[in-house]
């Protein structure tokens, strides 16, 4: 069973986490990588259609400019995949270290 702690930002930290998870393994196993390195690809044809929402509402909410970045979208998307694959890796390895 998880944390008692039922307040709203935990709430939504584990929810935030579960779809960066969702989203992370939709890319994963629905990408072909050899195809993805041709420049200018589509994501969306790589996704599954039930499961762009999750996915798009994750990459387009790390993706988002800050103000004063001259980035293209494009450029803040492949950051965003890398900072992705970071949150996943770092939400397991603090779930592994509350185990320990």
């Amino acid at each position: 069973m998880g944390s008692t702690d039922a307040s709203p930002a935990v709430l939504a930290m584990r929810i935030g986490v579960v779809a960066a998870e969702a989203a992370l393994a939709t890319f994963l196993h629905n990408v072909d990588f050899s195809e993805a390195e041709e420049e200018g690809f589509d994501l969306r044809g790589f996704i599954a259609p039930a499961d762009w929402p999750v996915f798009s509402l994750v990459l387009d909410t790390l993706a988002a400019a800050t103000p004063g970045d001259p980035r293209p979208l494009e450029e803040r998307r492949s950051q965003a995949l890398i900072d992705l694959a970071r949150v996943c890796r770092a939400a397991r390895e603090s779930a592994l270290d509350q185990v320990a």
